[in-house]
């Protein structure tokens, strides 16, 4: 099977910051995922025309179940606030998705720990620290059927606050059944990938920059299996959108 994560950017091209429904239907298509693992996905915004980009992804690859989990619900700017789950199903809201054309057995949404305070960071453009907040992470785990087996994949995106993110994957870890193996944890985890399987106690399974995606230099974007599941293919794939390239990652488990 194949399993793809992408942090899609709201479906923009980051040197226009346009989205046009149709590429992005046309992106997913063309990556031919089993399961779709995406970041930074928007519903009802309209910096991307209003639409439901899990909807659209669901339908372009041919998805048979599907979950958007919002982190953020509102729109950015204005009413922007902590999503609690309880949204109705057309509210704005921003968050993450999990797609799958194979059958899903069972589906487990987790709020990951919430950094409330202002903490400093540093961009390369500044020698001055910033103040800045982050903002609520999620995660969503599906058990999706393959063949007799049974696979675990968690989907999340993780905080920019290198601190902080490592203490969210963990508490994801330890949120998830300790039977529930073969288990994936894929997503963007602003972390290397030592970090990210030092912190997990699992395996990386695909090594490739991803980020930026015109000339990446960094690793952001994951998969991690803990359990008999191997990968037979793997490569960062530049989009025609975004500033993350597609980790595609083929699996035999």
């Amino acid at each position: 099977m194949r399993l793809v994560t992408f942090n899609i950017l709201n479906g923009r091209h980051p040197a226009d910051d346009h989205v046009d429904v149709d590429a992005f239907a046309a992106a997913v298509r063309s990556l031919d995922a089993d399961v779709l693992a995406l970041q930074e996905v928007d519903r009802n915004q309209a910096r991307s025309g209003h639409a439901d980009l899990t909807a659209v992804a669901a339908e372009a690859m041919g998805a048979a179940d599907s979950r958007f989990v919002a982190a953020l619900s509102g729109s950015p700017g204005a009413t922007w606030v902590a999503a609690t789950g309880e949204e109705q199903p057309d509210a704005a809201a921003y968050g993450i998705a999990l797609l799958s054309r194979r059958p899903v057995r069972s589906w487990q949404i987790i709020r990951l720990p919430v950094l409330r305070t202002r903490v400093p960071m540093t961009f390369k453009d500044s020698r001055l620290p910033t103040l800045v907040q982050d903002e609520p992470r999620v995660a969503v785990a599906a058990d999706v059927e393959c063949g007799d087996a049974t696979l675990t994949v968690a989907n999340t995106h993780l905080s920019f606050v290198p601190w902080w993110n490592g203490r969210q994957l963990r508490s994801l870890v330890a949120s998830l059944d300790v039977s529930q193996r073969p288990l994936v944890v894929t997503g963007d985890l602003n972390m290397d990938a030592d970090r990210a399987a030092r912190t997990t106690r699992m395996r990386g399974l695909a090594r490739h920059a991803t980020f930026p995606a015109h000339a990446p230099v960094e690793q952001l974007d994951h998969v991690l299996a803990d359990g008999p599941v191997t990968a037979t293919a793997t490569e960062a794939r530049e989009m025609p959108l975004s500033d993350h390239r597609a980790l595609v990652v083929d699996l035999q488990v």
